[in-house]
């Protein structure tokens, strides 16, 4: 059983086997100009993506919904997310980005005000300072309290599932509180109302997650078809990406600091921190130069590969160079520390405009 709400790592190659997962690998030569994340295999499987491909090439409307939970800091790990976002925003996609503050209410006792503030201060903002165009006519960035279309379609849809059904996907218990169990119909609406007639129709829907998120997807999909015949739903496509490992090794996560890189974190202590996480070398120079490294296990590579290095030509280089031990980590390191600090003191440039913006955003 998958647990959305838990920082565990999913085994990708047993969520494939299990629960119908295709590889996106197939689809990518179907891609004008793939995203670099799914060029490098980070963005690893889909459902029925080929609607979503099928709208982009003939330019066609299509939606993609990807919520916030505003529990905490947002890490580099999430800028996958708006990576991604920019990407389809380019491609001319309706965009929806609900601000799941009922589930950060009912999953981590945080109260409504202080999810504005997280949601406004970490997450609104860095999305604006990652290159999200805040002034797209088509992007619509709502709290899920306040949106009573969303959470009117949300109690229609649960009146076709039962206690039993939750429990199946979720885990749920007699312990469980009840509005933990009723926000998963929050995110099957936020997913689905795109569609309705008053937001421009049925259309292919997209929703870019982490794997740790598919028992939300499974969900949706089913409830679509259960009401094909009312609301003549289009089954919602999803992509999923692989996480980004944390400093520590295990999943880079915002309830445990040491394994993060905040995006809020000054350029001297993104530098810092990225100096200090675990590498793909041996245990000696002398048996690294002998047997190589390992960069798959590497930290530092995966920032390079996941946001650092646009150059495939040079992310193959590094790879191939760390394989035959002809560079050492405290040199690949050094490099991708530098390379870090550039990033985040632009970043941070950008964080300082972005922040008035994010706040007249929510209140429109």
């Amino acid at each position: 059983m998958i647990d959305p709400w838990s920082s565990a790592i999913v085994n990708y190659e047993k969520l494939i086997e299990e629960f119908g997962i295709k590889p996106f690998q197939d689809l990518l030569s179907d891609l004008e100009d793939p995203h670099i994340l799914m060029r490098r295999g980070i963005v690893f499987g889909h459902r029925d993506y080929g609607r979503i491909v099928k709208a982009i090439r003939e330019k066609t409307d299509f939606a993609v919904v990807t919520g916030m939970m505003p529990s905490g800091k947002m890490h580099i790990g999430h800028k996958m997310i708006v990576d991604q976002l920019i990407w389809y925003q380019e491609k001319g996609a309706e965009i929806y980005i609900p601000i799941a503050d009922m589930e950060s209410y009912s999953a981590r006792g945080i109260d409504f005000p202080e999810a504005r503030r997280i949601a406004i201060e970490e997450y609104i903002t860095n999305y604006i300072a990652l290159g999200l165009d805040p002034d797209d006519k088509n992007l619509h960035i709502y709290l899920t309290s306040r949106n009573k279309t969303v959470t009117d379609l949300a109690y229609k849809l649960a009146k076709r599932v039962n206690m039993n059904e939750m429990k199946a996907i979720y885990g749920f218990s007699g312990s469980t509180n009840i509005a933990h169990i009723y926000t998963p119909m929050i995110q099957v609406a936020d997913i689905l109302h795109p569609q309705l007639e008053e937001c421009g129709g049925p259309k292919p829907t997209v929703v870019p997650v982490g794997p740790d998120q598919d028992p939300h997807i499974r969900l949706t999909r089913d409830i679509a078809d259960r009401f094909h015949s009312q609301f003549k739903f289009i089954s919602p496509s999803s992509t999923y990406h692989r996480f980004i490992t944390g400093l520590t090794g295990g999943k880079m996560s915002s309830s445990k600091p040491k394994t993060a890189i905040f995006l809020s974190d000054t350029p001297d202590v993104a530098l810092k921190k990225l100096k200090s996480a675990k590498t793909g070398g041996r245990e000696s120079l002398e048996e690294q130069k002998k047997m190589g490294g390992v960069p798959e296990d590497c930290v530092v590579y995966e920032m390079l590969l996941y946001h650092l290095l646009q150059s495939d030509s040079q992310l193959k280089e590094i790879h191939q160079q760390c394989r035959e031990g002809s560079i050492m980590c405290g040199e690949c390191k050094a490099r991708a520390a530098e390379m870090i600090r550039a990033f985040f003191k632009d970043l941070e440039k950008k964080r300082e405009k972005a922040r008035d913006k994010a706040e007249t955003i929510l209140e429109a």
